[in-house]
């Protein structure tokens, strides 16, 4: 499955109409840069919403054993609010809300997504796949809330509901694999 077609990633419009390379020096030009870029995982090519889905994925393994659940829900709602507020500075940078390179909703996502599924390799790649499909096609209201919220929490709203329906599609395999 591939990602839809957008510009290309690595030049895009600044809201003044100069070019903006999509790269390192970006990232590091402001830290709300290097948390929307997933730390440097929205840079990756092909499919950065993939890699960024990745990066999280081992962030979770990393992070999973020294959260408990309320440590887990503090992070998530902290990086759903900071994720927003970089998301927005970040595509405000770049002249486009959600662009390509922006990473940190996949990353929030997939928390939520392996958070709520059994702890094992096989449901863990399950959620990741069935994630990625859901945040790719988009089905409603996903679309609808990425056309309507042009800005930081739109960016991080519609990869929640994906993660949502990811985690209600993987709930009926595993019940039914039983």
């Amino acid at each position: 499955m591939t990602e839809p077609p957008q510009p290309a990633i690595d030049s895009v419009s600044s809201p003044t109409g100069a070019p903006v390379k999509v790269d390192w020096s970006f990232l590091l030009a402001h830290p709300a840069h290097g948390v929307a870029l997933g730390f440097g995982s929205g840079l990756l090519r092909p499919a950065p919403g993939t890699w960024g889905t990745l990066a999280g994925w081992l962030a979770f393994i990393a992070l999973d054993n020294w959260l408990n659940p309320a440590g887990w829900l503090i992070l998530l709602v902290a990086t759903f609010v900071l994720g927003a507020l970089c998301a927005q500075r970040t595509g405000d940078d770049l002249g486009r809300a959600d662009h390509g390179a922006i990473v940190i909703d996949e990353i929030l996502a997939i928390w939520v997504v392996l958070l709520l599924l059994p702890p094992t390799l096989l449901t863990q790649a399950l959620g990741v796949v069935i994630f990625r499909f859901f945040d790719i096609a988009k089905p409603p209201p996903i679309g609808a809330i990425d056309k309507r919220f042009k800005n930081g929490f739109g960016v991080m709203a519609d990869d929640l509901v994906a993660a949502f329906y990811a985690l209600l599609a993987a709930a009926v395999v595993v019940r039914l694999v039983r």
